[in-house]
């Protein structure tokens, strides 16, 4: 039962380093500032938690991870390679309801000073990078794409989505969300020998 508040607790400090991350940026937020929002004492986030890069790493990990599951079903769930490639496209897509880009683009930033940031950051773009690639070798092998290098094609098309979301959240009003998911259709139709309309859901 020990064990099990302690975990209880582990995920609480990371829920609520989320919310004050959300209000003042990885770069302004402090164990007091998280232990406050708990009622706690800033040596019980120390007693989980080693440094402050380690909390603010394990949040972001926290809160990117619940993102990749949702991602992870829409890959790995029904209809044709197609169809749940249009449906990650969407979900991580501008347009996407729930995004997180705010949340990515500052971790971003926060990981060209922190080796733990840098660290978690990496591992999680790389799964993302992953599971797309994985959706268009399944579109390979079915005969729906026509791709020489999925794992290629995944990284361009995800460095594009990346791109244009920082234009999109950091530079409000320049591009809007519609141009960008016709501009990511397009090109990920043309990495894999479609038309822009077939990756409509």
């Amino acid at each position: 039962m020990a064990r099990r508040r302690v975990e209880v607790r582990r995920e609480e400090i990371l829920r609520a380093t989320c919310e004050q991350v959300a209000r003042r940026g990885f770069a302004n937020t402090r164990a007091a500032d998280v232990a406050s929002a708990l009622g706690i004492s800033t040596g019980l986030v120390f007693y989980h938690f080693a440094s402050k890069d380690g909390l603010l790493s394990a949040a972001f990990a926290y809160a990117a991870e619940q993102d990749l599951r949702r991602l992870d079903a829409a890959a790995t769930g029904s209809g044709s390679a197609r169809r749940r490639l249009a449906r990650v496209l969407r979900m991580y897509g501008v347009e996407g309801a729930g995004t997180g880009w705010a949340l990515w683009i500052d971790a971003w930033s926060a990981a060209l000073r922190s080796p733990e940031m840098a660290e978690v950051s990496r591992r999680l773009d790389v799964r993302w990078k992953d599971t797309v690639a994985a959706v268009i070798r399944q579109g390979v092998d079915s005969g729906e794409f026509t791709c020489a290098d999925p794992s290629a094609a995944a990284w361009r098309v995800t460095a594009m989505i990346d791109g244009l979301a920082v234009q999109a959240t950091v530079h409000q009003g320049v591009l809007t969300r519609r141009q960008i998911s016709a501009w990511v259709r397009a090109a990920t139709a043309a990495e894999l020998g479609l038309e822009a309309s077939d990756l409509t859901t």
